[in-house]
């Protein structure tokens, strides 16, 4: 049998399934142009990784949950302060996931905290890393049922191989001394092994109704701000913005076609006319 015919199939036995769908049209290039057999195998096995490295970020972004409409591409930062942008520019590198920083974002409701980590995981997946993220609540509810089964340890344990952990709105955890707990667990579990990303519309001052303790929220928020970016959004919701733009361009056509003619240009008739 023929070369031709053997490394395509020896190709697809190693699992090499790039390399072998890109074989025959590099094999005819080198030939056109005369590349070196070096030069034919770096394209080969370039490919292949690249392919791979591929089909690893969309199998991380399936499995990290991320809304993928809430991107940094579609983020309006001119809405940010220029020391804000400092702060989400220098995120952006995923140097924090190294150093175990969390990250904490603090604005009112509609103020682009969710859409803004959500963006930023989606960029650092991209990059390589690993990120999952979770309604706070709803990750809430999911370890208490871990642990009323027996299976806390292997929840924790699960959520400890993921490099960003995002955890949306902890401001609308339930106020239960067991919800308290298993959240304080997983502070606790992630405190300086990976970093904890956070969004809340509640200051520190108020997170006592959420951990209904002194002792349990300052010791919280103490793991939390050891090693931590945190990020204001002193801003207007941006729905009520975008509503109120609506409204507005409406009552300006309203107002515009109300006093306009008749199509044609003609005059509105008036009676006795």
């Amino acid at each position: 049998m023929s070369a031709s015919a053997l490394l395509p199939a020896y190709l697809q036995e190693l699992g090499l399934t790039s390399a072998r769908q890109v074989y025959p049209e590099l094999a005819q290039r080198a030939q056109r142009e005369g590349l070196t057999y070096e030069q034919f195998l770096l394209e080969l096995v370039e490919q292949e990784c690249l392919s791979r490295r591929q089909r690893r970020i969309e199998r991380l972004l399936h499995t990290s949950r991320l809304p993928q409409e809430k991107s940094l591409e579609s983020f309006d930062f001119t809405r940010l302060s220029a020391p804000v942008r400092r702060q989400v520019q220098a995120l952006r590198s995923g140097e924090f996931l190294a150093r175990r920083e969390n990250v904490l974002v603090f604005g009112n409701p509609g103020s682009g905290k969710t859409h803004l980590l959500c963006g930023l995981c989606q960029e650092l997946v991209r990059q390589g890393h690993t990120a999952l993220y979770a309604s706070c609540s709803l990750l809430v509810q999911g370890l208490l049922a871990a642990k009323r089964e027996w299976k806390l340890p292997q929840a924790l344990k699960r959520l400890a191989r993921v490099e960003a952990l995002l955890l949306d709105d902890l401001g609308y955890v339930q106020q239960e001394r067991e919800e308290m707990d298993v959240l304080f667990t997983l502070l606790a579990e992630r405190y300086e092994r990976g970093s904890v990303l956070l969004t809340s519309n509640l200051p520190f001052s108020q997170w006592e109704s959420i951990f209904k303790d002194p002792m349990t929220t300052a010791a919280a928020i103490d793991r939390l701000v050891h090693h931590s970016v945190i990020v204001e959004l002193n801003l207007p919701s941006y729905r009520m913005e975008q509503a109120r733009r609506k409204k507005t361009g409406r009552q300006a056509l309203d107002a515009a076609t109300a006093g306009a003619p008749p199509m044609g240009g003609a005059e509105p008739l008036t009676a006795g006319e």
